[in-house]
């Protein structure tokens, strides 16, 4: 069992603030993201539009820090999603679960006052690394 932490950065999600926290971290076999919110990655700026725009972008982002850390979406074993309201659960579980296969990740929603940046939604999770 290895302790060594390994940092993630990908181009394929927003840019973590610098010296706060990084995208994610490679641990004992596991990669833990940071939270991620709507922002495109290549533009900085939070996607316009309905909750599911958003949630497609958190997802699309998780994706590609997972995909940076030797992980991808399908090895996903925990989710944590926050919302800052809650009539939005059901639009967000119609995007949200077409990105999972028929085996769904554990996972958590809470609902908050409020999020960095305004939005309404913000994603992590946790993910099995494979063996190299």
């Amino acid at each position: 069992m290895s302790l060594d932490r390994v940092a993630v950065q990908t181009n394929g999600a927003p840019a973590p603030r610098p010296g706060v926290y990084s995208q994610g971290i490679v641990v004992n076999g596991l990669v833990y993201t940071s939270g991620v919110t709507g922002k495109d990655p290549a533009t900085g700026k939070m996607v316009d539009g309905p909750i599911e725009n958003r949630t497609h972008r958190c997802i699309q982002s998780l994706g590609a820090i997972l995909e940076a850390a030797g992980s991808s979406l399908e090895h996903v074993v925990e989710v944590s999603l926050f919302l800052t309201n809650m009539d939005d659960f059901d639009r967000v579980n119609a995007i949200y679960k077409t990105y999972w296969g028929e085996l769904k990740p554990t996972r958590t929603c809470v609902g908050v006052r409020s999020l960095p940046g305004n939005t309404d939604i913000e994603i992590k999770c946790i993910g099995v690394v494979a063996p190299k």
